[in-house]
C-alpha cells in the first residue's frame, strides 16, 4: 500500500494529542469548577486532575493508564473526494499513532471465539488496536476535517443505550437522562465526568449522536436542556471521585437526532470520565 505520508503524519500527531492533551475549554471548565467548590477534598481532586492534564500535553504522555479506543469523524466538505488510498492512510496513521503515544496493548488476537475469551491473549503492539466504525458527515466548507476520541473503558461500561417513554413530554425524556445518568456517576469513580447524550431512532443512530454531541459539544456553552441534566445531577452531590461537593459533571453534551413518529425514543448515554472527551482534531 502506497500511504499518503503527509496524511499519514498528520493522523499519526493528532491521534497523540487527543490521548495526552486537555482542550482550552476543559482546562477553563476545570479552574472555574475549583473556584466554586467548598469541599476541600473534592477541590484538591481536580487541582490534581488538572496538573496531571498540564504534565501530560507537555510530555506528550498519556492522560490516563487506560488509553483508550480510537473512535474517528470524517468530515467531508461539498467538493472534497475520499478515496480508499486516503481512508488506509488514515487506518495506519492510528497505528503508528497508538504505537507514537505509546497506547497501552488492548487488541485481543484470534478468531472470533477467541477474542471473545481472550483465550490467546493480548498482542503486544499496541498499533494492533483498531479503531471503531469511521462516522462521516457532511460539512458546507471544502474541507476533510478529522476528529480523532479516545473512549476508555470505565464509561463504556457505565454507559447505556435504551429506549425511553417520552408520553409527549420533553420532561420525561430528561427525567431518565438523569437518572440514568445519577446511577452511572456514582458507579463510575473517575468522576467529574462529561456527560454525553444522544437521541435517535435506532441504537446505531443514538450512538452516532453521542459521538457527534462530544465533537460538537463545548465547556462554555449550554443549551437548557444540557444547563438541566448537569445542574440536577450536580445536586446529588457525588463529586469528585465519589468524595462529594458540587461538581459530579463538568457539562452535559447533548445532540438530538431525527425522530420517528413514535411513542418511544432511543437514547444512548456515555459518562465521560474526568479525562474525557479526549479528543483533537486536523484539517487532512
Amino acid at each position: 500500500m502506497n500511504y499518503d505520508v503527509r496524511i499519514v503524519e498528520k493522523v499519526s500527531e493528532t491521534l497523540v494529542r487527543a490521548g495526552s492533551t486537555f482542550l482550552e475549554d476543559k482546562k477553563k471548565a476545570y479552574e472555574r469548577a475549583i473556584s466554586a467548590e467548598s469541599n476541600e477534598q473534592a477541590k484538591w481532586t481536580m487541582e490534581k486532575i488538572l496538573e496531571n492534564a498540564i504534565v501530560a500535553e507537555k510530555n506528550q504522555s498519556p492522560l490516563c493508564d487506560d488509553t483508550g479506543i480510537p473512535h474517528l469523524v470524517l468530515e467531508i466538505g461539498e467538493n472534497c473526494i475520499v478515496s480508499g488510498n486516503f481512508l488506509e492512510s488514515i487506518k495506519e496513521g492510528v497505528r503508528r499513532g497508538l504505537q507514537r503515544l505509546p497506547g497501552r496493548p488492548m487488541a485481543i488476537k484470534g478468531n472470533d471465539s477467541q477474542r471473545l475469551d481472550q483465550s490467546l491473549g493480548m498482542d503486544e503492539d499496541p498499533g494492533a488496536l483498531e479503531a471503531a466504525p469511521l462516522l462521516v458527515r457532511t460539512v458546507k466548507e471544502d474541507v476533510l476535517r478529522l476528529h480523532i476520541l479516545m473512549f476508555g473503558g470505565g464509561p463504556a461500561i457505565r454507559g447505556k443505550t435504551y429506549r425511553v417513554f417520552h408520553k409527549h413530554n420533553v420532561q420525561n425524556v430528561l427525567d431518565e437522562i438523569v437518572s440514568w445518568a445519577t446511577d452511572s456517576t456514582t458507579m463510575l469513580g473517575c468522576t467529574p465526568c462529561t456527560l454525553a447524550v444522544g437521541v435517535g431512532r435506532s441504537h446505531y443512530e443514538a450512538s452516532a449522536m453521542m459521538l457527534q454531541a462530544l465533537v460538537d459539544g463545548t465547556y462554555e456553552q449550554q443549551n437548557e436542556m444540557e444547563k438541566e441534566i448537569t445542574e440536577r445531577v450536580n445536586k446529588v452531590g457525588i463529586g469528585p471521585l465519589g468524595l462529594g461537593g458540587t461538581t459530579t459533571i463538568l457539562a452535559t453534551f447533548m445532540k438530538v437526532g431525527p425522530q420517528r413518529a413514535s411513542g418511544v425514543r432511543v437514547v444512548c448515554m456515555r459518562p465521560c470520565c474526568c479525562f474525557e472527551p479526549r479528543i483533537a482534531s486536523v484539517e487532512l
